[in-house]
């Protein structure tokens, strides 16, 4: 592998946006009109990338970087409204599921009631064509079958994490799991029907998009949460002991964001049982990553040089060391695994010269972030003029405040040293760093909706280090400027975008 760029063909800019984050009738955005709308909108500013979150099932608060399986969609993701064009609901159904969560307050328990209907329309004669269903069962044997059966069996034992099951259960015994088969088997086939839905809603939003001209960019976290189908159903793979209770956990040390560091738990890796395994698991992984997305981000990239190793009893990160991970090897061995690697590399934080190299043997465009440029001299890498050609700029990502937010909370005179760099322009933030981004020699630029909207630190959508509060943002329409299209639009013309 070597540095082409073939990722980022030409000069071009994106919009993030996760799907949560759209407007619509539930509780969080889906895969319905809304994101169509979306894709219209992307296409009419010019923008030719269209930059979500992983779309895994979440835990409690909705972190999409913390799922319960590596290869899952999220059912919530599944619109209401496609399921009544393709037949499955009505709209007298929809109103009462709506109508119910809207009285509950539990609007993932309405959801599921919704998809059991569907389902059970599907099961005596729905409109969906068979084949398409059981050929999307046999091309994803290889996670499938795990995944339903530890949701039914965590459905069962109060939702609790596989390692506090029944150690029968626990430990994968046979005779035990044969039983959990037979015994949950409607849910099981519920929960089998809910990812092809997921799937085949996906896959034809996905479709419009790329029809409208706009990729699709993805993000993969480096680590899986310990409660996950896949530790649960690969434990040599992870520093687990007997009783399936980490040893080792991931996080980073103390950094921009933390004092403390950032203690994430995720079990680590037995790397040296992936690579005697020949990286089976993680190629797995890629491939089934890289058939819901055009790109690919991959989040935490340093970790594949080394990894922060925290022993399982420390309450924070202070206590860790590095490691060192195998992912030149993994990634060569990806590459002739698999015909296309379109990755892109998140290569922020604390990265040493042996992670740059890296990156740059792989041939994986790195990102810049200007929220990060005007700490420190004019050597900053992100700082434009510091930017290569093959990189991803951005204004701030999915961590930061957003630039009207973190603006805000400069002292006057940083505010003024910014405006000098940026030639004292005459439009203030936070377009004056959306153009500074756009006028890079970057080839690729990822702006947050937030920051094209103009919105504070109210809006951002999450705060590392804290467990509560995050995720949740939404746009409204009427709040998305009339002529922001038009305005972005001729930014990517001024600056060949």
């Amino acid at each position: 592998m070597h540095s082409d760029c073939r990722v980022l063909p030409g000069r071009e800019f994106g919009i993030l946006l996760h799907i949560t984050s759209l407007p619509g009738i539930g509780e969080r955005g889906d895969f319905g009109p809304d994101a169509y709308r979306f894709a219209d909108f992307l296409a009419a500013s010019g923008a030719r990338v269209w930059q979500v979150l992983p779309l895994v099932p979440t835990h409690p608060g909705d972190s999409p970087y913390l799922g319960d399986s590596a290869h899952a969609g999220n059912p919530l993701l599944i619109s209401p409204q496609k399921l009544l064009d393709d037949g499955l609901l009505t709209g007298n159904e929809i109103d009462e599921f709506i109508h119910s969560a809207n009285r509950d307050h539990d609007y993932k328990a309405t959801h599921q009631r919704m998809l059991t209907h569907a389902f059970n329309r599907y099961r005596t004669g729905g409109s969906e064509p068979r084949g398409e269903f059981t050929r999307y069962v046999e091309e994803n044997e290889y996670w499938l079958p795990d995944y339903t059966l530890y949701r039914a069996i965590k459905n069962h034992h109060d939702d609790a994490p596989w390692f506090d099951w029944p150690a029968p259960l626990r430990d994968r015994d046979p005779q035990a799991l044969a039983a959990a088969r037979s015994d949950y088997d409607d849910e099981i086939q519920l929960g089998v029907y809910a990812q092809y839905l997921f799937w085949q809603q996906w896959r034809q939003l996905k479709t419009y998009a790329n029809r409208h001209g706009v990729r699709v960019m993805g993000d993969m976290p480096m680590f899986v949460a310990h409660d996950s189908a896949e530790v649960w159903a690969f434990p040599q793979y992870f520093q687990l002991d007997a009783t399936g209770r980490a040893v080792n956990v991931a996080g980073v040390p103390p950094d921009y964001f933390s004092a403390t560091g950032q203690r994430w738990g995720n079990p680590l890796f037995e790397w040296r049982r992936m690579q005697q395994d020949g990286f089976t698991w993680w190629i797995d992984r890629f491939r089934s990553q890289l058939k819901l997305f055009d790109i690919l981000r991959i989040d935490h990239f340093r970790g594949y040089e080394s990894y922060w190793s925290i022993p399982a009893q420390c309450e924070d990160a202070t206590g860790g060391r590095w490691r060192s991970s195998p992912g030149e090897i993994l990634f060569n061995t990806l590459s002739q695994k698999i015909d296309s690697l379109p990755l892109i590399a998140e290569d922020l934080g604390e990265i040493t010269p042996a992670v740059h190299e890296l990156r740059r043997r792989l041939g994986f465009p790195g990102m810049r972030v200007l929220q990060f440029a005007f700490d420190g001299g004019a050597d900053n890498l992100h700082l434009p003029h510091n930017h290569p050609e093959c990189c991803v700029v951005y204004t701030g990502t999915h961590d930061n405040s957003t630039t009207l937010g973190w603006f805000q909370q400069l002292a006057s005179a940083q505010r003024q040293r910014i405006y000098e760099y940026l030639g004292d322009p005459q439009t203030t933030m936070p377009w004056a760093l959306i153009r500074a981004a756009m006028a890079s020699v970057a080839r690729m630029v990822i702006l947050p909706l937030q920051d094209i909207m103009e919105l504070d630190d109210e809006h951002r959508m999450n705060l590392p280090g804290t467990d509560s509060g995050n995720w949740a943002w939404r746009f409204d329409w009427p709040d998305l400027e009339f002529g922001t299209a038009d305005r972005l639009a001729h930014l990517a013309s001024i600056y060949g975008r």
